[in-house]
């Protein structure tokens, strides 16, 4: 760990002395590049500077205690070698978490995808509900929510509901969300009191920027038709819906909330960009499938990853066996308690790679 913390640390001085140079700062894209790549290891030089600076004073107190025979003296030694070697371990911990890697992606907006799985229109009105949480919980964050495609039944509940969370982070708390949630109560819609199993699918993809995925304009078929809503009744004179097909993949995104053909087009394409920027960073993991996967896991959408249980009020998430017992409140987009556990959680493996 040290070696590779020297190895950070001189390469922070390195960046240093470049960010100062004239010619490099005349080059402003190449400057900008250094200047982040400097902010990002910026914290781990300043924690490690600190680590050295404590191991100084702990061997320096350990070589006076050494040498004094004046009782008060070495009291108040020990005293203070008690404090710094409880601070080192501090400091030591906080490495090792900031030397686990970065998810690139942890920064960017999301794209989430929310579907009816089993269970016909009860199914659908959970998926409801889960969208109204991610996006009151969006609200408690301050985080702007914005709808790219979305289908409802006639009663209320979602089909599919596509949207993008825009805000610092936002990836990085909702990534483990992605996977089939399950809700377990009595249906609305049955009139016999038993209680049913339903489920719906999330998926959570981190925004893609233009600069990641290119996409060649000939790869890309788009069709129009005229926007429909309820029961299939006309909500546009116009053929302003827009349906892109990306012929290499066979991805197929519609979008016909917009009244605007081209404000169509454009968040088709946002949530296309998303799919094959997750479908290349599939295909990259799968590089590195032999690696131990994490228990928390991001990406698996077949996963079962967590039960509402209404009778009892209560939220199990299975990969960390977590059991929560405010249903109405985590509902309410109250899940932060949950993030922060499965963060710690995907942390705690992490380290261990580490150490």
């Amino acid at each position: 760990m040290l070696d590779k913390l020297d190895f950070i640390e001189n390469k922070y001085e390195e960046l240093s002395r470049k960010i100062s140079d004239p010619e490099v700062i005349a080059d402003q894209k190449k400057w900008k590049a250094l200047v982040k790549e400097h902010s990002d290891i910026e914290e781990i030089v300043q924690v490690y500077r600190q680590y050295k600076k404590i191991n100084r004073e702990i061997s320096d107190i350990k070589e006076m205690l050494k040498e004094s025979s004046d009782k008060e003296l070495v009291e108040m030694a020990q005293a203070e070698l008690e404090q710094l070697e409880g601070d080192l371990e501090q400091l030591t911990q906080r490495l090792k978490l900031l030397l686990i890697p970065k998810d690139p992606n942890d920064e960017k907006n999301v794209v989430m995808e929310i579907r009816a799985g089993a269970g016909g229109e009860e199914a659908a009105l959970f998926a409801a509900e889960l969208f109204r949480m991610y996006t009151r919980y969006a609200e408690r964050k301050n985080w702007k929510t914005e709808i790219m495609s979305e289908s409802y039944t006639d009663i209320g509940g979602v089909k599919e509901v596509i949207f993008v969370i825009e805000g610092k982070g936002a990836f990085s708390r909702l990534k483990y969300e992605s996977g089939v949630h399950r809700v377990q109560r009595i249906p609305t819609t049955e009139s016999g009191g038993r209680i049913h199993t339903s489920t719906a699918t999330v998926a959570v993809l981190p925004e893609a920027e233009d600069v990641e995925v290119e996409i060649n304009p000939n790869d890309l078929r788009i069709d129009v038709f005229r926007s429909s809503g309820h029961g299939g009744q006309s909500v546009n004179t116009t053929d302003s819906a827009v349906r892109i097909t990306h012929l290499p993949t066979g991805l197929v995104v519609s979008c016909q909330d917009e009244k605007s053909q081209h404000k169509n087009k454009e968040k088709a394409m946002r949530v296309l960009k998303a799919r094959l920027y997750d479908m290349l960073q599939a295909e990259r993991d799968a590089e590195y499938a032999n690696n131990r996967k994490s228990q928390v896991g991001t990406g698996d959408r077949s996963e079962r990853i967590r039960t509402y249980n209404f009778p009892q009020g209560r939220i199990t998430d299975h990969r960390i066996g977590m059991t929560i017992y405010q249903l109405e409140a985590f509902l309410d987009g109250d899940i932060d308690e949950m993030v922060d556990t499965l963060i710690t959680t995907d942390q705690a493996e992490k380290l261990k790679a580490v150490e």
